[in-house]
């Protein structure tokens, strides 16, 4: 993609010059008295096409900037800035969001096990688990290797149970057509109340240990079963 976007770029810049030295033959014409109407428009229809691409390309790579290649998800640059936007209307409309952490668990041993390819897909598999549990107007990101972060809107902590099993539930679809690993994640939870309006960096960190906590039952839960 971004090898694309440099290419296109180039091939505007480019164009871009050919418009330029164009219209200053035209001015030169002007000066003279020799205005050629035909090259004028001819040189103004391809400005306006190329001043087109050109809004189109930036719009482009504004999304690259915030997209993570992988999943498609936000990256975290893109999730702080759609996140911090949206605790503020939901402060401002006094309502409920909940924030969540979900780890991939075991990714270090897909990937030693299987090569990182394996677990490239199992990235991917674990974006479309999210992206089928939550709505189109909750943030998802990948904010790191196999750390995922949700805003979900208008959603309070007496939902935490139905939110996990309804994970859980895409999880073992991803897991249906997959014989060498299973899915799980890890996740941590933390609630925005308008009343309190903690910042976003504050329920980042109490859900970041809040999902560490849940991570270390995982492993305690999995040596109990192993011994």
């Amino acid at each position: 993609m971004a090898s694309h976007l440099a290419s296109a770029l180039r091939s505007e810049d480019s164009e871009l010059d050919q418009i330029l030295s164009a219209l200053e033959e035209i001015s030169d014409g002007l000066k003279s008295g020799a205005l050629n109407e035909r090259s004028l428009d001819n040189a103004l229809q391809r400005a306006a096409s190329c001043a087109m691409r050109q809004s189109l390309l930036d719009r482009e790579i504004r999304c690259l900037a915030v997209t993570d290649d992988l999943t498609g998800l936000c990256n975290r640059r893109g999730f702080l800035a759609s996140a911090t936007h949206h605790l503020k209307l939901a402060h401002r409309n006094s309502q409920n969001a909940l924030l969540l952490f979900c780890d991939v668990d075991n990714l270090k041993g897909i990937n030693d096990s299987f090569g990182h390819k394996t677990g490239d897909v199992a990235l991917i598999r674990a974006a479309v688990a999210l992206t089928e549990t939550f709505r189109d107007s909750d943030i998802l990101a990948r904010l790191s290797g196999d750390e995922f972060a949700v805003l979900a809107s208008d959603a309070s902590i007496a939902s935490r149970q139905v939110i996990v099993k309804r994970i859980e539930e895409s999880l073992e679809k991803a897991n249906i057509a997959e014989s060498r690993f299973k899915l799980s994640f890890s996740v941590g939870m933390a609630r925005f109340d308008p009343g309190s309006a903690r910042t976003l960096g504050e329920l980042m960190a109490y859900a970041d240990w809040d999902m560490y906590l849940h991570k270390r039952r995982h492993r305690r839960l999995g040596s109990a079963c192993s011994a």
